[in-house]
């Protein structure tokens, strides 16, 4: 059974999204990634400030399906910014979208923290020149904010 995009607002649209971020190697090498693919807008690079969304495109969504964690995040596509603030450490970057991801429905309920300020679901993935903008890549995942610059 096909699953069709919510017609409801999409949340991102009205206000920040609070949620995980995590970062993944995409491109060229940089840091501690080796060369990779250029992601699905052909652009994508581990040392360029970029992110993966959940809704880029009808097959992004078919994989992805935020909605299975109660997001109904809009239809944003290649070269889209968003503004990401890390909770933990208040750092913002602002970064272009280069590729889909991540797969938010394998993450349903999985749960960050730093101290009491905690988020969940991951919702954005950042290359790792970005994520080290607002918090180590030893974290591996934060809690952060998603709005528009």
């Amino acid at each position: 059974m096909a699953r069709s995009q919510p017609t409801d607002p999409p949340i991102d649209l009205l206000a920040a999204v609070q949620g995980e971020v995590s970062w993944f190697c995409c491109g060229t090498a940089w840091g501690p990634c080796s060369t990779t693919g250029k992601g699905a807008c052909g652009t994508c690079n581990s040392g360029s400030l970029q992110h993966a969304w959940p809704n880029t495109s009808d097959a992004c969504w078919a994989i992805t399906h935020p909605d299975t964690c109660g997001f109904n995040l809009s239809r944003r596509t290649c070269g889209f910014q968003h503004k990401i603030t890390g909770l933990c450490s208040g750092s913002s970057v602002v970064t272009a979208i280069a590729d889909c991801g991540p797969q938010t429905d394998l993450f349903c309920g999985e749960k960050s923290c730093c101290g009491a300020t905690c988020a969940g679901d991951r919702i954005i993935d950042l290359t790792p020149a970005a994520y080290s903008k607002i918090a180590s890549l030893s974290t591996g995942l934060r809690p952060c904010e998603i709005s528009t610059p």
